[in-house]
């Protein structure tokens, strides 16, 4: 995510500069670019640790960006293409022999809900008890309750196509937690998505930021989606919060990291996802403040 910047349009600077901040890989961001991919995955240092569905960017026919394919759509023209570029991903990753690839499963809809712009807006102004946060929060609960299952069965008829292209291939998809309420999946719907699948070919990819977003809105307690979904964790997004504002470098917000090192499995991937617009020092430092942590 980081190296989504003007003085990395040539890739290979972003590889000299993960590496002389120590960095050993590089996930690969769904924003990048068809060249940049073949950069990063060329092999020699940095190696390629897992890549972002759907890398590399590009524009859909209709003018989206190809991460707005929405793997969860009723549309089956629409499910279609979302799974289309996501294969796409596994290729690349097959091709180059990297391991994992990161899956957004879609959401009940294709964008964040006016609902919950409208609870994130109380939050932003301080309205964060009292009726209009109470109502706000049950108004949001209860469309998402009454509009998920048809876009859930979509999702899983997508997890399950993919997961066997992917593990003919040699690749495991990392399910992750997501930013927004509407998305898939919640953690009831993650234990019963990844229930028929082992770890080596589908498992848990933990978004620390989207975790503690969700739970500072009041809508899914940390605690529910953790330790229970630990053993299923095959890695993690790595980030801090300021407010409800994610992907600051850690360090640069406010999350507990002495809880996410309690729940995070010793054999997890660990990928640091940091903002573009982060300064140069903090990235350079993030690994040794989580390592003080106990998270590295």
């Amino acid at each position: 995510m980081w190296a989504q910047q003007e003085r990395f349009a040539d890739m290979a600077r972003f590889r000299d500069a993960a590496l002389a901040f120590g960095y050993e890989a590089v996930e690969v961001s769904h924003s990048t670019a068809e060249p940049g991919l073949r950069e990063l995955l060329r092999g020699g240092a940095p190696r390629g640790s897992s890549l972002h569905a759907p890398t590399p960017y590009r524009r859909l026919d209709d003018g989206r960006h190809n991460g707005d394919a929405n793997l969860a759509s009723d549309d089956e023209t629409q499910r279609r293409l979302a799974i289309a570029e996501t294969k796409r991903t596994v290729d690349f990753a097959a091709e180059a022999g990297v391991g994992y690839v990161v899956v957004h499963l879609g959401g009940v809809g294709d964008r964040r809900d006016a609902r919950e712009e409208a609870l994130r807006g109380l939050f932003e102004a301080g309205k964060r008890e009292g009726p209009a946060w109470e109502a706000a929060r049950a108004e949001l609960r209860d469309w998402r309750s009454a509009n998920a299952p048809r876009f859930y069965e979509a999702a899983r008829r997508s997890l399950e196509e993919l997961v066997d292209y992917a593990s003919a291939r040699g690749v495991a998809l990392g399910l992750e937690s997501r930013l927004n309420y509407h998305e898939f999946p919640h953690p009831e719907e993650a234990l019963s998505l990844l229930a028929p699948y082992e770890n080596g070919v589908a498992g848990f990819w933990l978004d620390v930021g989207h975790c503690e977003v969700q739970s500072r809105l009041g809508m899914i307690d940390w605690r529910a989606w953790l330790p229970r979904l630990s053993p299923r964790i095959l890695g993690c997004h790595l980030h801090d919060v300021r407010g409800i504002l994610d992907h600051r470098y850690p360090g640069n917000g406010t999350l507990d990291w002495g809880f996410v090192a309690s729940v995070l499995p010793a054999d997890a991937v660990r990928v640091l996802e940091i903002d573009q617009r982060e300064p140069e020092a903090g990235v350079a430092a993030a690994s040794a403040f989580l390592r003080e942590k106990g998270v590295v």
